[in-house]
């Protein structure tokens, strides 16, 4: 019972809850049930700071046909307001965190998103079976599906999004263009119709001027989506997009507009009820991208001056308006290096990024969907909207950063720990320690987001969180997130949807050491490697008896990090280890813990926070600093010596193989065995997490043999095609 009133007293003080009502003692009940999953509410206070009245009616049940992540922020608002929820998942999300949190849970097929989160036949069974009231869609799957919201309307279920009209009016990209024009919005030039096929794909991308943009009309999250600068590329757009945005979307039409050359993404947040009020919660800057899609998110955005902040709102709530728009949506803009903003899409439900605008302005955006679904009118009009402070969010995906700047990784996660003890730090997730990241669905780990006062603040915050973020078991992009936010591009706020290629022309390729942090890389990999010969040396405070002498106070070390060799001496002092890297004298303390994941050493008196990834007596070691993995190599002096006489090992010639560079499933295969190929041919196609990879020959030669067939599931690195 004392920790029920401690939850409940924690929502009185954030929330202004009453707790002798009856709906906020069940929300204490609730989180006390759930606290073992609930990692959304640790820092609730950066949430928002709007309050919920208990003396409110509100929906008794809501389902939530989502997955992941956004289900679990759905549950979160909803176990506030006291609302009962029902989990759906598929036969792969059985064990998944959404489930756990949710008071009832339904399974609705097979990992195959068409098959479970799709199947709306299934999903309406679960409402009956449940007698949930109301259904909240999240983002991604149905929740701009049209026909979707129709069934329920027709069935007396309250969805929790907008009308049907306003989801067909703004989900098709070339009629929410015209509708856009039409409310006075600015409109990016381009055709507005619907592009038939190849051919006059090339036709309209010479009348308006390359470069174009040929993108998904159904589409959103980057899929379906190619720039083309020249005929070639205009066809194999049009290919590759329109199978894309059927895969995804089950439409594959097309529109081509004038793709504007460094423009910022900057966008939105609308609220609208249905008793014609409408507000925008200011913009969010979506610029640094990969691929169309988002990586780094902040509000508000550094470029924007007021005027400019009231025109692209104004415009935005016209729009809203002029479809009969209720509920949270977003108008995506680009804006050019003159501030001209051009209109590009408008999400009709909750965005992806919605946590960095509840941040500065202290709206929790879920709740007022809820109440707007339930026939309330907003809680507040466009002169209460403040920006305070700032907020940075941080998409965590398990993806390889390495290869064009994320390609999906899949796997167990055997260790998973956020940050923990770093002020104003909220983590959306729908994962824990055990979940499998499967190519059936995105690879997002989790959401990242830090507040501070200012800019920088929330920057420092973001960096400290980064460093401090465990996990274990797939490949993540945590390296990439670290090196953006500390880029000085990135700092100064001059940055553009084209940051990433731009700054990496030939990839990303983690950290670049400097001397200063190579020499500290391999002082700390020196005392972990003395630190564990101590470890073996000893047992139970019982030294061992070993032919290593047990009482040595200097060490005569070669450490290699990032490719180069350094001559290292380690002598034991009072508080912890003298380290001398070429000359260099870098002092260490010793109280830190060799059994934890994270170490912070004390380095010539600064801290400094490293992850340690794998460690042994032998001297293979991996450190994690700024979010890159080091694998580094420490020896003994004579050890050193003997290993420099041993030939090196001959790589292999792997010009002659096509391997996947991710795991999915083979969608196409465009050659035969017998057939000659050209360097740069595309050969396959590989599907993965719902977007369609070509990969191409790194050499001409003829096609020796073909190791994979169409509906193939891959791993990665698998070889495909062998060349001759």
């Amino acid at each position: 019972m004392a920790t029920v009133l401690r939850f409940s007293r924690i929502l009185q003080h954030l929330r202004g809850i009453d707790c002798s009502k009856s709906k906020a003692a069940r929300a204490g009940k609730l989180l006390h049930r759930h606290a073992p999953c609930a990692t959304l509410w640790r820092n609730h206070s950066i949430y928002t700071t709007t309050k919920i009245n208990p003396d409110e009616p509100t929906f008794d049940k809501i389902l939530i046909a989502n997955r992941g992540e956004i289900a679990c922020r759905v549950m979160h608002t909803c176990r506030l307001m006291g609302i009962k929820t029902v989990a759906i998942y598929s036969e792969a999300d059985a064990s998944a965190l959404h489930v756990k949190m949710a008071d009832e849970s339904r399974c609705v097929g097979p990992a195959a998103s068409r098959e479970s989160y799709l199947n709306v036949d299934r999903i309406m069974e679960v409402i009956r079976e449940t007698g949930a009231q109301a259904v909240h869609p999240g983002y991604g799957f149905l929740s701009e599906n049209k026909d979707f919201a129709r069934r329920l309307t027709n069935e007396g279920i309250i969805f929790i999004g907008p009308g049907t009209d306003a989801i067909h009016a703004m989900g098709d990209k070339i009629e929410s263009k015209i509708l856009a024009k039409e409310a006075g919005v600015h409109t990016i030039p381009g055709f507005d119709g619907v592009i038939k096929d190849e051919t006059e794909a090339v036709k309209k991308a010479n009348e308006i001027g390359y470069p174009v943009m040929l993108k998904a009309s159904a589409g959103g999250g980057g899929k379906g989506m190619r720039i083309a600068w020249n005929d070639d590329e205009a066809r194999e757009g049009f290919r590759l997009s329109s199978q894309e945005a059927a895969s995804s979307f089950g439409d594959d039409r097309l529109l081509i507009e004038r793709f504007i050359d460094n423009p910022r993404h900057i966008e939105m947040q609308i609220l609208a009820d249905s008793h014609g009020n409408a507000i925008y919660l200011n913009e969010r800057e979506c610029s640094i991208q990969r691929r169309n899609q988002k990586v780094i998110e902040e509000a508000p955005s550094v470029f924007l001056d007021e005027e400019t902040r009231k025109r692209m709102g104004n415009q935005a709530v016209q729009l809203a308006r002029a479809v009969n728009y209720i509920t949270a949506g977003t108008v995506e803009f680009l804006v050019d290096s003159q501030r001209n903003f051009y209109f590009l899409e408008m999400n009709t439900r909750l965005q992806v990024e919605h946590p960095i605008t509840e941040c500065i302005t202290g709206v929790d955006i879920v709740q007022e969907m809820i109440r707007v679904a339930k026939g309330y009118p907003l809680q507040l009009r466009q002169a209460d909207v403040p920006i305070n402070g700032w907020a940075v969010e941080c998409r965590v995906y398990a993806e390889d950063p390495y290869k064009a700047f994320g390609m999906p990784s899949i796997g167990h996660l055997y260790r998973y720990q956020e940050p923990k003890n770093i002020p104003n730090v909220r983590v959306d997730t729908g994962i824990q320690e055990g979940s499998e990241i499967s190519i059936h669905y995105d690879p997002m780990i989790s959401k990242l987001v830090t507040y501070g006062k200012d800019r920088q603040e929330a920057l420092d915050l973001m960096s400290r969180a980064l460093d401090h973020y465990i996990i274990r078991g797939v490949t993540h992009n945590i390296s990439l997130l670290q090196d953006v936010i500390a880029h000085p591009r990135f700092i100064s706020g001059d940055i553009n949807t084209k940051f990433l290629p731009t700054e990496y022309p030939e990839g990303f390729k983690g950290l670049q050491l400097n001397k200063d942090n190579e020499a500290m890389l391999a002082a700390v990999a020196s005392c972990v490697f003395v630190k564990d010969l101590w470890r073996a040396q000893e047992f139970l405070n019982q030294t061992r008896i070993l032919p290593i002498p047990t009482k040595e106070k200097e060490w005569s070390l070669s450490v290699t990090v990032a490719g180069s060799k350094h001559d290292v001496t380690v002598s034991k002092t009072d508080s912890g280890f003298k380290v001398s890297v070429g000359g260099s004298d870098i002092t260490i303390d010793g109280e830190w813990n060799m059994a934890q994941d994270i170490i912070t050493p004390t380095i010539n008196g600064s801290p400094c926070d490293l992850q340690v990834i794998s460690h042994n007596a032998t001297g293979a070691i991996q450190l994690q600093f700024k979010g890159t993995v080091f694998p580094m190599s420490v020896l003994r002096k004579e050890v050193a010596e003997l290993q420099a006489l041993m030939p090196e090992k001959v790589k292999p010639d792997q010009s002659k193989e096509v391997a996947s560079p991710m795991a999915g499933k083979v969608h196409a295969i465009d050659v035969e065995v017998g057939q000659k190929v050209y360097e740069g041919q595309e050969v396959c196609v590989v599907e993965a997490m719902k977007m369609h990879n070509s990969l191409s020959a790194a050499a001409t030669g003829k096609v020796k043999a073909i190791h994979c067939a169409v509906g193939d599931n891959i791993a990665e690195d698998d070889v495909l095609i062998e060349l001759e």
